[in-house]
């Protein structure tokens, strides 16, 4: 669906449950990460996308003060939050992305005004392409329009960042937040995670479109696995006498491959690389350089596969499907996205091939594993914005 065509449907969802039309109307989108994978907590840069799936909102002043009524259109689940005191954690458990976020203006001494809420999101759930984030910023969005006090969206992305950490008990990075908040139309943003500046990369080319490949399978190996990551960079760091991987070379690491375990080498070999493919990649987007691109998806991938250990058989079974595509067959390149262990691949390919690719990934992936994956291809989409009000 269309934004146009969503904030239809969720004004006529909004008319439908409490009875009158929305005042406000506003969306914020998910996101694929287009390359650097796990370099977001070793200081250094990732390449996101905006996608054309968005959480979108529907809300009018209430009258009943002091409360906010949402009523989630798809599940059709309502709750009600209290907004004449502190906002604190409760049910159901996605209410919490939206009360974080709540909270984070109360603390920013803004009033929150009493509103019927109506919302609905095609940001795929579990897949690792960012629902929560897309709803955090939905959410801060919505506040800015019925408050009438817009703040900066760097300071939008990280008040959203606050709530998940605060309230959803997630420690996620900040790339999820800032495209959601930061992203544009036909861009990708670089984003340095150090000191948090933004690159707008065009993307442009009506020859290409990213296809994001969900393999519909999440294995439970995830936060444990994600901490002994995180600890295993730290170490290599050390090791280095480095602040963080980010200001570590490929030189450092073989001349210190002795003074680590293997897997410490392996996992500081990802990471370096890692980062330096995303500069690179950036730079391939803005000259239109495809092949290149795409062939620095494959080592991404690669990389993720045998040195950081995240992939998973699914997830490897999408890529090598692309890489027998190949180039004649329209796709550039191919990778995993997110934190691993399932969720999506994403993959570079020539617009014109969409549909023969769509469906052979979709049955040669079905033969090989059982399961049905579902598939997509997107643009770069606009971040946040207000569609009325």
């Amino acid at each position: 669906m269309t934004l146009k065509t969503l904030s239809i449907h969720v004004a006529a969802e909004f008319q439908k449950h409490y009875g009158r039309a929305p005042r406000w109307i506003v969306a914020a989108p998910g996101r694929v990460n287009v390359i650097g994978e796990h370099t977001d907590y070793n200081d250094g840069f990732v390449l996101p996308m905006a996608i054309e799936r968005y959480a979108i909102m529907a809300a009018d002043s209430a009258a009943a003060p002091g409360k906010i009524s949402i009523y989630d259109t798809q599940f059709k689940e309502s709750t009600s939050v209290d907004v004449s005191a502190p906002v604190t954690k409760g049910e159901p458990k996605w209410s919490n992305y939206i009360r974080g976020v709540l909270a984070g203006f109360q603390k920013r001494g803004v009033t929150i005004p009493a509103l019927d809420i109506a919302f609905m999101s095609t940001v795929p759930l579990g897949g690792g392409l960012s629902s929560s984030a897309a709803l955090e910023v939905c959410t801060a969005t919505l506040m800015e329009a019925a408050t009438g006090k817009a703040i900066d969206p760097i300071e939008k992305a990280l008040l959203a960042q606050k709530a998940e950490h605060d309230f959803a008990g997630v420690p996620c990075g900040i790339m999820d937040q800032f495209i959601s908040a930061l992203g544009r139309e036909g861009h990708l943003l670089l984003l340095d995670c150090r000191t948090r500046q933004t690159q707008l990369v065009p993307m442009s080319d009506p020859s290409v479109e990213l296809l994001v490949v969900n393999t519909n399978v999440k294995h439970e190996l995830g936060s444990g696995e994600y901490a002994k990551r995180r600890a295993e960079c730290e170490s290599a760091a050390k090791i280095l006498g480095v602040a963080s991987l980010r200001d570590a070379t490929a030189d450092q690491l073989e001349k210190a491959k002795g003074k680590m375990s293997e897997v410490v080498y392996r996992r500081a070999r990802h990471v370096i690389g890692e980062i330096e493919r995303t500069t690179h990649a950036a730079e391939g987007i803005r000259n239109s350089n495809w092949p290149a691109v795409g062939n620095l998806m494959y080592a991404s991938h690669a990389a993720l596969r045998d040195d950081y250990e995240v992939s998973c058989k699914e997830l490897d079974v999408v890529v090598e499907i692309a890489e027998d595509i190949g180039y004649q067959g329209g796709v550039y390149g191919c990778r995993m996205t997110g934190g691993g262990f399932g969720g999506c691949c994403v993959a570079l390919v020539k617009a014109s091939d969409i549909a023969a690719i769509s469906k052979k990934i979709a049955a040669d992936y079905h033969m090989k594993t059982g399961i049905e994956a579902t598939i997509f291809a997107s643009r770069p989409a606009a971040g946040a914005t207000i569609i009325k009000g």
